[in-house]
């Protein structure tokens, strides 16, 4: 159980690039890396507008003289400090993750980004190569993945609880994009322009996260070929709303995938399925501290979090007793201290023995999304993986 004493001999010394007043996701970001003694939030450029985004890191408690108003006067002041960052996290629109981030890692500091990494393989690519020729730790927040009961799912497939894998239904088809809502919310309308998006908005956007929880919960979901569809049904969209995967996977298993922004009155929607020759579980993000877990022929059955049945390996993030609803800020949290953790080994020389979602589950994005975007483009063609 995580109880609050500090894992760390001391916290990573750490920044923030975006993040600001109004951001959507800079809070849940500041609030994980903080809750553990991890990380101290000494520095950041938290928005592009510099007096805003000053004003902002002086209301959180960052010295004035460390509110900086650029990435690159963040990075070229902290280097001349005895006491400059380790570590940055970058929350800024997809567009910048791969300058920003190579910028990073070249001097020195490990990252966390925002999904995704960059928009392109190669990009991906050099950026693996330069984390690994550099020792640094780059981990990738997709979220959802730090809940407790994806490791008991993981752990469920390892031991053989449900038999051969056949079979993986993957979804995040959420209603919030329905209507042209980019046209009055700066928030979205980024969301749906290439030029700040990349190439595609719902199958990068929420596709990209029930695809590692796939990655996550099953140690060889390695893909042989995929076929795309995507479309946009609200008139003006450049970018598609909904889109429809298919993966067959060198396992012999099979996958799918429907990502959507206009699915009616869904408020999240993002749901795994995992197919057995034995049995089958769900998770359902609405309803994260539950794993259904269904055996053919006998009842069907819901897994609570912090129950003593669970693996020990789902038990050990528990930071309250069974019975108390966890959320997405104790997920994030789980993250952020594991990036800590490997943070901390990268600077003493040695790596982490545990998965997180690291730069290889960002490259796997990136080229994921990339090759929907292939298929789809090409009339939803097979494309080889």
């Amino acid at each position: 159980m995580i109880n609050g004493e500090k894992t760390l001999d001391r916290p990573i010394r750490w920044a923030m690039i975006g993040g600001g007043r109004g951001s959507q996701i800079g809070y849940i970001h500041r609030s994980s890396a903080l809750r553990d003694h991890s990380f101290e939030l000494v520095a950041g450029a938290f928005d592009i507008n510099p007096e805003r985004g000053k004003d902002f890191g002086i209301s959180i408690g960052v010295d004035p003289d460390r509110c900086y108003p650029d990435y690159k006067t963040l990075f070229a002041e902290e280097a001349k400090r005895e006491d400059s960052i380790e570590a940055v996290s970058i929350t800024t629109p997809n567009a910048t993750h791969y300058e920003i981030c190579k910028a990073a890692l070249e001097a020195g500091m490990h990252v966390v980004c925002e999904k995704p990494l960059c928009f392109k393989t190669e990009e991906a690519e050099e950026l693996v190569k330069l984390a690994e020729a550099k020792g640094l730790v780059v981990g990738v927040t997709y979220g959802y993945s730090g809940h407790q009961m994806i490791e008991q799912a993981r752990q469920m497939i390892i031991h053989g609880d449900l038999g051969e894998i056949r079979l993986i239904n993957m979804q995040f088809a959420h209603g919030a994009y329905n209507t042209a809502i980019e046209k009055e919310n700066p928030a979205i309308k980024w969301r749906m322009n290439p030029q700040f998006a990349g190439p595609s908005c719902v199958i990068a956007d929420v596709g990209t996260h029930p695809l590692f929880l796939a990655e996550a919960i099953i140690p060889d979901f390695e893909i042989d070929n995929l076929m795309c569809s995507r479309k946009a049904f609200v008139e003006e969209r450049e970018l598609e709303d909904n889109a429809f995967v298919i993966m067959n996977l060198k396992s012999g298993a099979q996958a799918t995938m429907w990502a959507s922004a206009i699915n009616c009155g869904s408020l999240h929607g993002q749901k795994i399925r995992i197919i057995g020759s034995k049995a089958s579980i769900e998770w359902w993000d609405e309803h994260p501290n539950q794993l259904a877990y269904e055996i053919e022929g006998e009842p069907a059955r819901v897994l609570e979090r912090g129950a003593a049945y669970l693996y020990p390996e789902a038990l050990a993030e528990d930071r309250i007793s069974a019975g108390h609803p966890e959320g997405l800020f104790d997920a994030w949290s789980n993250l952020y201290r594991r990036f800590a953790i490997a943070m901390d080994l990268a600077n003493k020389g040695e790596k982490a023995n545990f998965w997180f979602p690291d730069i290889h589950a960002g490259a796997q994005g990136v080229k994921w999304v990339e090759k929907c975007v292939e298929s789809a483009d090409q009339g939803a063609i097979w494309i080889k993986y």
